[in-house]
């Protein structure tokens, strides 16, 4: 299994960081990016697989209070792709129905070209209603919508001329650049509204919710077995949790939701079971670390990524 890092790369979420928050008058969920480039860069040459970012268009403090990642995920990706060399760079994810797919499949080819065919694309259909009407659209239809544009990415990355929809193309046109890759690998996060044998027909991997182990074999073992069922391979299992390193490395876990408060060494316990229940990766969100976060990026390079045997691995199975 590979750890990766979701962004943003912040611990705000932290008892000392909430009171200044407050104190410096910045809504519940704005995270401070003031050390994001620095944290980025670190994390970039300590080994871990991905980075992930999430695609949150509009900040709602009242039905969600979560900026998410802030940042436009493809100028975000962008900016990345020049300030790292290693790490497979994520989305989890793109909202397709917000977008034109035709943008959607060039701005990630560019990313996948700049990176040096780094870019692992997470997509979904979104679940916040709000987002919808502001774009004139329909939030029923979101699943039609995204069925269609995962069709069109497909398309518009390989030959053969401009996608038009509906299987057509126009020949004398075509959308540049294509992907370094020979299809950027995509992921889903959540259902996008899909059977799961849609799923595992026209994804590379999924993305799910964090969980407890057992549900979360469960779920693994499902995805594999609709994959297997179709006659393709695996595929790449993905989920996340939420981290408080403590300085204790004895120190028994205190769970929270989505994740603990923990000791290295049951941190390690917890990823060895979550190896062995099928999960390939995962990735922790540090937002509620009380540490300084370069103290634990550090940490988690020199003492956790060697047991695991590590390997910078994602972006490759993704794609397999």
């Amino acid at each position: 299994m590979t750890l990766g890092i979701e962004l943003p790369l912040d611990n705000d979420w932290s008892p000392e960081n909430e009171a200044k928050r407050i104190a410096a008058g910045r809504p519940f969920g704005v995270p401070d990016l003031t050390r994001y480039p620095d944290l980025v860069r670190q994390v970039d040459r300590s080994g871990f697989a991905a980075v992930w970012m999430r695609d949150v268009p509009v900040f709602d403090p009242n039905q969600f209070g979560d900026a998410g990642s802030v940042y436009d995920p493809f100028v975000n990706l962008g900016y990345l792709a020049g300030i790292t060399q290693n790490i497979a760079l994520g989305t989890a994810a793109i909202v397709l129905p917000l977008r034109h797919p035709m943008m959607v499949a060039k701005a990630a080819a560019s990313v996948d070209q700049l990176s040096g065919g780094r870019l692992i694309l997470g997509v979904a259909s979104g679940d916040r209603p709000v987002e919808y009407p502001l774009l004139g659209l329909d939030y029923e239809s979101r699943g039609d919508a995204f069925r269609d544009a995962v069709a069109y990415l497909r398309e518009a990355w390989t030959p053969g001329g401009l996608p038009l929809g509906g299987g057509r193309r126009e020949p004398r046109l075509d959308l540049l650049p294509k992907p370094l890759q020979a299809s950027v690998p995509m992921i889903i996060a959540g259902q996008g509204r899909q059977s799961p044998e849609w799923i595992a027909g026209n994804m590379n991997g999924r993305f799910v919710y964090p969980n407890d182990t057992e549900r979360l074999a469960l779920q693994a073992r499902d995805w594999r077995a609709a994959r297997a069922a179709l006659g393709l391979d695996r595929g790449v299992f993905i989920s996340a949790f939420h981290l408080d390193l403590a300085d204790d490395p004895d120190e028994a876990p205190t769970p929270r939701r989505f994740g603990a408060r923990t000791g290295r060494n049951a941190l390690l316990d917890h990823l060895h079971r979550l190896d062995s229940a099928g999960i390939d990766h995962l990735a922790l969100l540090l937002r509620p670390s009380r540490r300084p976060l370069d103290e634990v990026i550090d940490e988690l390079a020199r003492d956790v990524l060697p047991v695991l045997g590590n390997r910078s691995r994602v972006a490759t199975d993704a794609a397999e």
